[in-house]
């Protein structure tokens, strides 16, 4: 029987700026998404119902309610598809990090399904929203502008991007997205422009409720070859851009032994 498998990279915020509340309650973000080579994996193979098998270092961290669930039930309501998968998800990305994982998770369901079920693409970009403002970003696991709660993209063309050697490190604390953003202070700070000169404009309530975060990007900071620094999205992962596979190597060597790091590149 053919298995399937799909990738879930992990989602970078190259930069993140809050810009105020949307109508329906959403936060107005401006920011550019950037995906590593690597990330959690998704595998399916054809069954008569939807099911969900989960391994990895962070099975255990995952609720009941998986979102790669509410994709694949979401997708074959909307397209009408009576048959189902055994879907196998390999959680190899902390959970509520910053870096996507559910979201990409379920990205990674949708395309991968849309193979299995020789079913029309739009069905999944049509699906995605509903599931989150990260999904359709995810499902395009390229880099991208995004903009309205995050899900209004603009591909990015910066070749400067792909392939650059980056280094996630976590302190291996979860952060809830909801707290983080009740905890934001409600000041527009101006506009996106160019990434490397922008910001994240969660950084300090994020390190007001997980200290350790300015740990690691003093950390990172002080890495040889570092160029670029930053925390992702809702953190509580920060990373690194490197001039050089050499110097970000080194850098994984060192990352102490209590976080949790992931030395890969930029697509």
């Amino acid at each position: 029987m053919t298995i399937y498998s799909e990738p879930a990279p992990a989602k970078l915020n190259l930069a993140l700026h809050v810009r105020g509340k949307l109508p329906d309650g959403r936060h107005r973000l401006e920011t550019v998404f950037a995906f590593c080579t690597d990330g959690d994996t998704v595998d399916a193979e054809p069954a008569d119902d939807v099911s969900l098998s989960v391994s990895g270092p962070f099975a255990g961290d995952l609720s009941s309610e998986n979102l790669v669930m509410t994709a694949a039930m979401a997708l074959r309501a909307a397209a009408g598809v009576a048959t189902g998968a055994a879907l196998q998800l390999r959680k190899n990305l902390p959970v509520a990090s910053g870096i996507g994982g559910g979201s990409a998770d379920a990205a990674a369901a949708l395309r991968l399904l849309t193979r299995l079920w020789k079913i029309d693409p739009a069905f999944a970009a049509a699906v995605a929203p509903g599931l989150g403002s990260d999904v359709p970003a995810c499902l395009l696991s390229l880099t991208a502008r995004g903009n309205g709660a995050g899900d209004e993209l603009e591909l990015i063309d910066d070749r400067s991007i792909a392939g650059t050697p980056v280094l996630l490190v976590n302190p291996r604390i979860p952060l809830s997205t909801a707290k983080l953003f009740a905890q934001w202070d409600g000041v527009d700070r101006g506009p996106l422009g160019d990434w490397r000169e922008g910001r994240n404009d969660l950084d300090l309530p994020a390190t007001q409720l997980v200290p350790q975060i300015g740990d690691v990007l003093d950390w990172l900071r002080h890495r040889d070859g570092a160029t670029f620094v930053r925390m992702s999205g809702s953190g509580a992962t920060c990373f690194a851009l490197f001039k050089s596979e050499a110097a970000r190597d080194a850098a994984a060597a060192a990352v102490p032994g209590h976080w949790w790091h992931l030395a890969s590149h930029l697509r």
